[in-house]
């Protein structure tokens, strides 16, 4: 279906690669330049964390193709190797706009796997083929993805989440941004960055065409977490004192907001409260020119209304206080910055024991309706093995 001379690969699959010098390298190399990602579904495949950084290091590219594009760019086209129940599939298999039912019925009941087992549905097995290469050839014809720097998919993190947490509905993080509006800029501040409210701030203009907050929600939703974005002067006008924690937060400060002096008071109070799961980043452009210049300045006036963010920045992630200067940067860090909140977040939470104390009685499986769950012997379940 596609132009190449006959004999040519149309692919890679990750099977090809063995342990070896030079293996991770061409596992980054393909997963930086391929125009489709096809994951084959199984509930193997969501358990395993090496396949959750492979779609997390595709997915990067989509994500920052939209960023500087502000077009879209779904490029993953999953296969279904064995169902798997919805209320097991992570976040970012979960939001795919995808209509196996197009594939058949049979292959949406059965997978590829199934059909292949069962002599009996060997038509419906090529058919589903067909409409899988067919759906790929046309995604590679019509979704022009940007090439990406080869990474190390090992160091990167999964887009199923850490492998702690299990598959399953993702964990919520806020996105706060404290940044000045194009109607209360400082005097002789460029607008060409900021739009009517502080989420519309777009540091990284106009290399990238998106407001950096819906960047880094769809960062922040790529390793299965459900965002909320916020600003931090409505945060700000709602609190009153030190709150305890209710969710992760990634704080997105633009030096400039701290010039308003009503704006750098309430940052100065918020720090003062030394709230560890809110993990700051500092954005700013190498090729904004007043920020360049002014550089020392600002940075001084942050170290000095927020002290503790800038000293707690340097232990946990030195390039998120420092500043982020391109938006490659930023996709680079920010999974460090959402790990370093995340488990800041479950240090410094409340925590709710089941009752009866330290020596209560031992915990029991139950079933829905409160009888002794039985548990079946494998034997019962399946002659096969292999198939399980």
């Amino acid at each position: 279906m596609t132009d190449l001379p006959a004999g040519a690969s149309a692919g890679f699959m990750d099977r090809e690669i063995r342990s070896g010098e030079g293996w991770s390298e061409r596992l980054g190399s393909v997963l930086a330049t391929c125009r489709v990602f096809v994951p084959l579904f199984s509930p193997r495949y969501f358990a395993s964390e090496m396949c959750g950084k492979e779609w997390h290091a595709f997915e990067q590219r989509a994500i920052h193709h939209r960023a500087r594009s502000n077009q879209s760019a779904e490029a993953i086209v999953p296969a279904l190797w064995v169902p798997v129940p919805p209320n097991q599939l992570p976040g970012s298999a979960e939001r795919l706009q995808f209509n196996h039912r197009d594939f058949g019925e049979r292959y949406v009941s059965d997978g590829l796997y199934g059909l292949i087992k069962l002599r009996l549905f060997a038509q419906e097995y090529e058919r589903a083929v067909y409409e899988l290469a067919k759906r790929i050839v046309s995604v590679a014809d019509t979704v022009q993805i940007d090439t990406g720097r080869p990474v190390d998919y090992r160091l990167a993190p999964s887009a199923f989440g850490s492998p702690s947490s299990g598959v399953g509905a993702p964990r919520p993080m806020q996105i706060t941004v404290a940044a000045p509006t194009r109607h209360d800029l400082p005097e002789g501040r460029i607008a060409d960055y900021y739009g009517d409210h502080p989420q519309d701030w777009n540091p990284y203009h106009p290399a990238a065409a998106r407001p950096l907050a819906y960047v880094a929600e769809e960062l922040v939703r790529s390793l299965n977490y459900q965002a909320v974005i916020t600003s931090f002067d409505e945060e700000s006008g709602q609190q009153e004192g030190k709150q305890a924690p209710s969710t992760p937060e990634i704080l997105l400060v633009d030096r400039w907001a701290l010039q308003d002096e009503d704006r750098r008071r309430r940052l100065a109070a918020f720090d003062a409260e030394n709230r560890p799961w809110v993990t700051m980043v500092v954005p700013w452009c190498r090729d904004d020119h007043q920020s360049r210049a002014a550089e020392a300045e600002l940075t001084e006036k942050l170290e000095q209304t927020m002290p503790t963010k800038m000293r707690q920045g340097r232990a946990f992630c030195r390039v998120a206080a420092k500043g982020v200067p391109t938006m490659e940067a930023f996709g680079q860090v920010l999974p460090q910055v959402v790990e370093v909140a995340a488990q800041q977040y479950l240090r410094h939470a409340t925590v709710y024991p089941p009752a009866g104390g330290r020596h209560g009685e031992r915990t029991r499986l139950m079933g829905p309706m409160g009888s002794t769950q039985f548990i079946p012997d494998m034997h019962d379940l399946a002659t096969d093995a292999e198939d399980v």
